[in-house]
Order: C-alpha cells, then structure tokens, then sequence
C-alpha cells in the first residue's frame, strides 16, 4: 500500500509545479489580445490554477497517509518546514492570482501590468514549490 501511496504523492507533485509551465506559453499569446481571445486565455490560466489547487489537495492527503505509514516523525525538521512552507504556499496561491485577474476586469490595471504580474508570481509559486519539493526529497535534518 505504502507504494501505491507514494506513487499517487508523486503523480500529484507533478500536477502541482508541472500545470505551471503551461502558463508561460499562455502568458506569451496574451501580450497584444483583447475582448473575447484575452478573456479565454486568462479561463485557461485560471483553469490550470485549479487544476494545481485539486492536486495540492491529493498531495497533502496523500503526504498525511506516507507519513503515517511510513512512521515518520512529524516534529523531524524536514517535515515541519514542508508543513511550514506549503502553508505559504497555500496563502500565496489565494492572494497571486485571482485579486489580480479581478483588477484586471475591474479596470484598475491593464492587460500589460496584469501579464507582467501573472508571470512574476507564477514564477515566484514554482521557487515556493520547488522548495517543499527540496524538503520532500532531500529530506534535510536542520535542527
């Protein structure tokens, strides 16, 4: 069972980070649209921010049923800083997005401002990402 778990952790780390570099193309065809084209480049930007966000969601779970199986001390180093920066995440992913996108379509800025801040934050998720994805991996004993 432990296998199985761990292979469903991996497949939804993949579908946690991997979405994320589709929206580089995404972001590139959005520079000079308007109307209707911009409007469905920016439903699949949010749909693959959904699709992370159900992942995210198998991650933890799974995440919670390898350390209970695999009898992992939840107070090791490595998983209090996991715990500590997915929380982080979690909190950037609601406020990098969606609040930007809605200024977008409430006029307080252009589809300029918002490309360029949908691609700052979208790579400032993948450096968070990639960091719990260190601490999962490399499973570093610092204390």
């Amino acid at each position: 069972m432990y296998k199985f778990i761990l292979f469903i952790h991996i497949i939804s780390a993949i579908l946690s980070i991997g979405p994320f570099i589709v929206l580089f193309p995404v972001l590139n065809r959005m520079i000079g649209k308007s109307g209707d084209v911009l409007d469905s480049l920016i439903e699949i930007f949010q749909a693959t921010i959904r699709i992370v966000k159900h992942a995210g969601h198998v991650l933890v779970v799974s995440g919670i049923l390898l350390m209970w199986q695999g009898n992992w001390p939840w107070l090791t180093s490595w998983v209090i800083m996991t715990i500590v920066v997915m929380f982080s995440s979690i909190v950037f992913l609601a406020k990098a997005f969606k609040p930007k996108i809605r200024q977008f379509y409430a006029g307080t800025i252009n589809s300029t401002v918002l490309i360029q801040k949908l691609r700052f934050s979208v790579w400032q998720y993948i450096f968070i990402l990639l960091i719990m994805l260190w601490f999962m991996v490399a499973k570093p004993n610092i204390w």
